[in-house]
Order: structure tokens, then sequence, then C-alpha cells
């Protein structure tokens, strides 16, 4: 079966998580300028890379190696073509995490935003097993209510990835982790103009 990530464009993504009413992308946005740039570190993956929100905060002569990894190769050339800066620096890797987490690389960070609500914590461990990073950031959605899409013009375009969709849950995350050895030392948290909110949670190996 197809992944229903690979046939949605980016334009659609994008336009619906940048809405007034959504936020989702600017906020993120911010919470990656963080993310990039609190350890120590000399190599980082993303995870659902999609267009690269949030690429501009990297630090510049302080990284070694960027990956950025998607399901869907447009999405890819689409961050390769938004940063040509990070040539030499940014590799992308287009890889189905469902059952390519063999592919993956070795990293001293993952960041894994808005993604393991689309392929689970199993998955989720599995590939952070893989990469074996030192330190794990993930943001999560926490839904208020009980719609896990915020209402837009683009709702329907994102239909078939109730097949995919997971409800993270903070302290399962939490357990899961623990579970791999991975020990969560920071959690923040960002409200969303529609009542939901982004939870940001840190794990160390």
């Amino acid at each position: 079966m197809k992944n229903p990530w690979e046939e949605i464009s980016l334009a659609d993504y994008e336009n619906h998580m940048k809405l007034d009413s959504v936020m989702q992308l600017q906020t993120m946005n911010e919470m990656m300028k963080v993310q990039f740039n609190t350890y120590h570190i000399s190599s980082v993956m993303v995870l659902g890379i999609a267009g690269g929100n949030g690429l501009e905060h990297i630090p510049k002569g302080k990284l070694e190696k960027v990956y950025g990894v998607d399901v869907n190769s447009d999405y890819l050339k689409e961050v390769t073509l938004r940063y040509p800066d990070l040539d030499g620096l940014l590799e992308c890797l287009c890889i189905n995490l469902i059952n390519e987490t063999d592919k993956l690389p070795k990293t001293d960070m993952v960041i894994a935003n808005l993604l393991i609500e689309y392929i689970g914590y199993e998955c989720f461990q599995k590939a952070i097993q893989q990469a074996n990073p030192k330190y794990v950031s993930c943001i999560i959605q926490i839904n208020i209510e009980d719609n896990w899409i915020s209402d837009s013009p683009y709702l329907h375009v994102f239909d078939k990835l109730e097949q995919v969709h997971y409800q993270i849950e903070e302290h399962t995350l939490e357990k899961t982790m623990l579970e791999i050895d991975y020990h969560a030392i920071k959690t923040l948290e960002h409200m969303l103009p529609n009542g939901k909110k982004l939870v940001q949670i840190d794990f160390e190996l």
C-alpha cells in the first residue's frame, strides 16, 4: 500500500499548516531553532523533513552532517532547491520508516516533529535504535478536542491519513523511550490558536 504522505502535495500541506487558525508551521519553525542549537552535536537527522521548515536555523560551522529523511521524494527535491547553501552538509534520504528503518544512518541527534503520529511507537523505537543518537527531540500534537486535523480549506487533502494515524500521548512516549534506555530530560509546551498544543520532549541516551 502506498503511503498517503506520498500523495499529498507540499503546497497543500504547508498552506494548511501556516493558516492563522493553525499556526503549526510558524510555531514549529521557532521550536526547531531551539532544537538545532541546544546540544553539542556534530550530526543531526530530521525525520519527516517535508519541505525543510526550520533548516535555516542550522548553526553554520557547528555541524558536519545533516540528514533529511522523508517518504515523499518530491518533498526532498524541494528541500534541496530551497536550501542550496546547505549543499555538502545536507543529505536527503527517501526512506519509508514503516519498513526501511535499516537504511537509516547513525547520527548524534534525531529530530522528529509531528512524525511519530504517522509511524507509531514501535516503529519509532526501531528508527531510534538504528540511528543510535545520543539525543532525541520530538514534537507531538496534543488534541484538546477529537479532531486531530484542524478545520481548513485543505482538510480533505488529508483524508487518507486516517489509515496511518496514531494518537500519541506524552507519558506513553516517555515510557516507550525508556524501554530503549532514553530518558526524558526536557519538556516544552506551545499552545496553538485552535486549542491544540505542541509538546516538545527531549530524550538522552
